[in-house]
Order: C-alpha cells, then sequence, then structure tokens
C-alpha cells in the first residue's frame, strides 16, 4: 500500500508542476478598460472622482471546476499631489484540487501635463501574493485515517512539500492620452517572483501589455441636444515568457448610454499546432454607461480547437464612480485641466 500511496503521490505532484506551468500566464479579462488598474498602474487615479472596480470571469464552464477569477480596486486622484493612489485584489482559482492564486497590490501613478490636451501618467505597482494547491481535496488510499483526523495531513513525505508559497511583487506601466487618443504599456512582475509551491524553483515571467484606442464622435451629441454617438476602437497586445502571446482588438459602439461591440483575441498571423489559423475567441460585449455606474457584460465564443468543449467565457464588470460629498463642484473645477480617455460622455476633465 505505501508503494502505491508513494506512485499516488508521484502522480499528484505532477499535477502540481502542470497546474504550476498554467499558473505562469496571468488571468485575463475580455474587457480590459474595464479592469483599468489590472492593466496598466498608469490608469491609477485617473478619473475626477473615486473609483470602485468589480471584475468577475469564468472560464471553459463546461469543464469540471472552471477557471474563476475575481478582481476587486479602488483608486482616487489626489490634486494636491497630482499623484493617483489605488489598491488592487485578485483571485483566481482552478481545478479539481482548489489551486488558488491571491495578490494585493498598492498602485501609485503621477500625472504629467506635457501640453494643453496630452497628458503623460507613469504608474507603479507593489504587490503580494500566494498561491498553492487545497491539500484537504487530496485523498490518498494509505493515509485515510491520518486524513480524517487532520483534512490535508499525509504520512508521505513527498505529500508533505505540498503547501502555500508566498511571494513579492513588482510592477511599473506608463500612459499617454487625450480626449480622445490614448496609448500605454505595462510591465508586470518584473522581478520574476518564485511562485513554485514544491520548495523548488518556478519563476512567474514577466507580462508586458502594449495597448491603445480611440474615440471617435459620430454626431455632436450632447452639445446639440442630443444622444451621444461614438466608436471606441482599441487593442491590447499581450505577451508572458517566451511562448505567450495574444491579440485582442475590436470596437464598441455606444449611443448613450447604451454599448455594443465584438472583438477577436487570437494571433492571426500565425499557425496552431494543426496548422490552422491561431484563434481563441470572438467576444460580444454589452454595456450600460450612467453618470455614475457602468456595468459590462461579455461573453466570449471559443473558436480554437477545443470550441465544443469548452463553454466559452462569462465576464461581468461593474465600476462605480463617486465624490466626497458637497465636493462636486470644487471636483469639476480644479480637475479640469487633465483629460482623461473614457468610453462614455459623462462630465468628466473636459466638461
Amino acid at each position: 500500500m505505501k508503494n502505491f500511496t508513494s506512485k499516488i503521490a508521484i502522480v499528484v505532484l505532477a499535477c502540481c508542476a502542470l497546474l504550476q506551468q498554467a499558473r505562469a500566464q496571468d488571468p485575463q479579462f475580455s474587457q480590459y478598460y474595464q479592469a483599468p488598474l489590472y492593466l496598466n498602474p498608469g490608469f491609477t487615479g485617473i478619473t475626477p472622482q473615486q473609483r470602485l472596480v468589480f471584475n468577475h470571469r469564468i472560464q471553459w464552464p463546461s469543464l469540471p471546476k472552471a477557471f474563476t477569477t475575481y478582481a476587486a480596486s479602488y483608486d482616487i486622484f489626489v490634486n494636491e499631489l497630482r499623484s493617483g493612489f489605488g489598491i488592487l485584489f485578485t483571485t483566481d482559482k482552478m481545478g479539481t484540487a482548489g489551486w488558488r492564486t491571491t495578490n494585493v497590490n498598492l498602485m501609485y501613478s503621477y500625472k504629467v501635463k506635457l501640453t494643453d490636451k496630452i497628458v503623460f501618467s507613469p504608474g507603479l505597482s507593489f504587490g503580494y501574493g500566494s498561491n498553492g494547491i487545497d491539500r484537504s481535496k487530496i485523498r490518498l488510499g494509505g493515509d485515510l485515517s491520518v486524513e480524517y483526523e487532520t483534512p490535508g495531513s499525509s504520512l508521505d513525505p513527498e505529500v508533505s512539500k505540498l503547501g502555500r508559497h508566498e511571494y513579492f511583487d513588482f510592477g511599473s506601466g506608463f500612459l499617454i492620452y487625450s480626449r480622445s487618443l490614448w496609448i500605454g504599456a505595462s510591465f508586470l512582475h518584473m522581478n520574476m517572483p518564485n511562485i513554485s509551491v514544491l520548495n523548488s524553483e518556478s519563476q512567474l515571467p514577466m507580462r508586458t501589455n502594449i495597448h491603445a484606442g480611440a474615440k471617435l464622435d459620430l454626431n455632436r451629441g450632447l452639445r446639440n441636444g442630443g444622444r451621444a454617438s461614438y466608436l471606441t476602437p482599441s487593442f491590447i497586445y499581450r505577451m508572458q515568457g517566451p511562448t505567450f502571446s495574444q491579440l485582442d482588438l475590436g470596437v464598441n459602439y455606444h449611443i448613450d448610454p447604451v454599448s455594443v461591440g465584438v472583438w477577436y483575441r487570437g494571433k492571426p498571423f500565425e499557425k496552431s499546432v494543426s496548422n490552422g489559423l491561431s484563434q481563441d475567441a470572438l467576444i460580444l460585449t454589452l454595456g450600460l454607461y450612467f453618470k455614475q455606474l457602468s456595468i459590462g457584460y461579455s461573453y466570449d465564443f471559443t473558436i480554437s480547437e477545443m470550441q465544443t468543449a469548452s463553454g466559452g467565457a462569462h465576464e461581468l464588470s461593474v465600476v462605480f464612480e463617486f465624490s466626497s460629498k458637497g465636493n462636486e463642484k470644487k471636483n469639476k473645477k480644479k480637475y479640469k485641466l487633465i483629460p482623461c480617455p473614457t468610453f462614455n460622455s459623462k462630465e468628466g476633465f473636459w466638461n
């Protein structure tokens, strides 16, 4: 029985190694501009009000124990310091063994006015993370009596190697933006922290995001008393480690307060293993934009080789912006100097 248990332990450790390799690619959000601090620390404090953001994503729901990601953030701009401050919390769970990764990041950005219409916003991110497997979900035949008394314990030294690992993380980014154009890049996990749960070395590769977008007015909208109508095309190119890269691009059509969008994710200029186009998903989005509240929903239609088995991905985002009571007029006046890229026409730095 002991020999059998050791073999099972080896299998468990191998599965953990595979999960660890999968973890080397960060979770992603299809509505990436609705998760601004997760995308780029340069977005910290970029609105004229305080901001709360919540994101939830379920990927491949048709598979057992789908990948589930949550994110929540808060940020504020302090005019006297020309600086933005924020905090970002993320947690990601995958697999039947309860592999979970949790991160808390403190964010900072500084606003530099290059011209009357262009702002440069560099940012920094300082994080603390932990990841690992839930050992209480591991059941080995030779250790049932031990596990019954202490869930997750084992007499096998190989299984005892499993645990949670904690690490520090560091990232940076920048954003250059005007009223209608923005471009930026972020460089996350710059210190490439060790995330191994097997008492070995397994570094998390640096993730690079390059992104840009535009707001194209289709009519005079609010100026002539009508409803604002415009397009917001954008793209993001992600790279992480020596093997992972991905392009997202698409466009949202807005007629306030509603928006609809179509997006593509993949690498259209590369071939997949089966010699077809390297494609991932076609994404449809729906958004509602109000004065203080924005709500977005998206669904990823998987168009890769695993399209019939995955079930795509569901994603929900909620963004709430608010000012301190009694400071609305004061904030509106002092923030007028700094433009802000936005997906809707609600009042901001340019109004």
